[in-house]
């Protein structure tokens, strides 16, 4: 003969199984999916922002220091510093010991989120090209996920007694590893000095300031196809109280076409 089961013991049992359910039931909100932006309202509101300036930006330029809705709506486009060629010294504490920037990722997911379109550059500091093709890895790891419209090569300072093949080491990694849009940031001085190839980018970025007053004075001296010039250091504008680097679209160039061009088609 069985023996009946006690009512208590079926609810007991019965909310024991409704608890399980509850726990192990999956909490989306507890890990966001990270979203793309809406291509669609970046490209309207670049376009509408076409002819206010293009900044550029790293570590150095605190997060906490920027309000972000307004310097968002005073730009058409922002490059952001991912890495800094693994330079970490105690005067230089902007960016980690494997020179990843530390504030990148604050300043990716806050312009995007403002539908701000980004780009991303590395400083590149190489003494080999084993050091080169490493840092190459090492930025598009930390950039890709964000899906940049264009990673820029920062090329200032020579590290290696080759340098243009340190250079081509680091773009032929990115390139392997899957970066379509890859540009070079070079000041013509440089460049001829120690003959550094440009052939194989499809975007040129060169700073000339002139007397870097803040403002714009004067275009490159060069006969080099340059896609964009940083004309100044000590730019102002509203959303961040210190001086900002900023860009504009070459003078030579159509600017809405060149503009699609570095930031609507990653």
């Amino acid at each position: 003969m069985r023996k009946k089961i006690h009512p208590a013991i079926i609810f007991t049992l019965f909310t024991i199984f409704i608890a399980i359910l509850i726990l192990n039931r999956p909490t989306y909100e507890d890990h966001p999916v990270k979203s793309k932006p809406n291509a669609v309202q970046v490209e309207n509101q670049a376009l509408h922002n076409l002819d206010k300036p293009i900044i550029d930006v790293s570590g150095w330029q605190r997060p906490e220091e920027i309000n972000y809705d307004t310097l968002s709506q005073n730009i058409s486009g922002v490059i952001v510093r991912v890495h800094n060629g693994a330079q970490h010294t105690e005067t230089n504490n902007a960016a980690y010991a494997n020179g990843v920037d530390k504030a990148y990722k604050n300043h990716i997911s806050e312009f995007q989120k403002r539908n701000v379109p980004v780009a991303v550059y590395a400083y590149l500091a190489g003494t080999s090209k084993e050091e080169m093709e490493k840092a190459a890895e090492v930025f598009y790891n930390a950039a890709s996920p964000y899906n940049p419209s264009y990673y820029w090569l920062d090329v200032e300072e020579k590290t290696m007694s080759d340098m243009n093949e340190g250079v081509e080491a680091f773009r032929a990694k990115l390139e392997a590893l899957g970066a379509k849009n890859i540009g070079i940031y070079i000041g013509v001085y440089f460049m001829q000095e120690h003959s550094i190839n440009t052939d194989k980018f499809s975007a040129v970025w060169i700073p000339s300031y002139g007397t870097d007053s803040g403002y714009f004075e004067t275009t490159p001296n060069t006969d080099l196809d340059y896609d964009l010039h940083q004309y100044t250091s000590k730019g102002r504008i509203a959303g961040f109280e210190h001086h900002l680097d900023i860009n504009l679209i070459s003078t030579l160039k159509e600017k809405e076409e060149t503009f699609r061009k570095l930031f609507l088609r990653p």
